[in-house]
């Protein structure tokens, strides 16, 4: 299988999903995991700067990692995925929820 075409696929089933359950434009909750480093934190609030984001950051027990979570009114589900892509081709070692 195809990585980039799977990501697609996700990315389609997601908009259709978005489109279905809520009405735009809405305030989205992101979820992220990185490893605990502040510049890749940083990475993430910088592509949400401007946004009127509300960002909150929680290290695992050990550490080793932090969720950063994001609350932001996004326009449309279309809005949603670029900034999905964006964070994941931008910050190296970021799992998207």
């Amino acid at each position: 299988m195809d990585g980039k075409k799977d990501q697609e696929e996700f990315y389609k089933k997601l908009k259709t999903q978005l489109a279905d359950t809520a009405l735009w434009p809405t305030v989205y909750l992101y979820k992220f995991i990185v490893p605990t480093d502040n510049s890749k934190i940083s990475q993430i609030e910088t592509i949400f700067d401007n946004h009127g984001a509300v960002i909150t950051t929680k290290q695992s027990k050990n550490g080793k990692y932090t969720s950063v979570s994001i609350n932001v009114r996004m326009k449309n589900p279309d809005y949603v995925i670029i900034k999905y892509k964006e964070v994941i081709s931008k910050v190296e070692g970021v799992i998207s929820l």
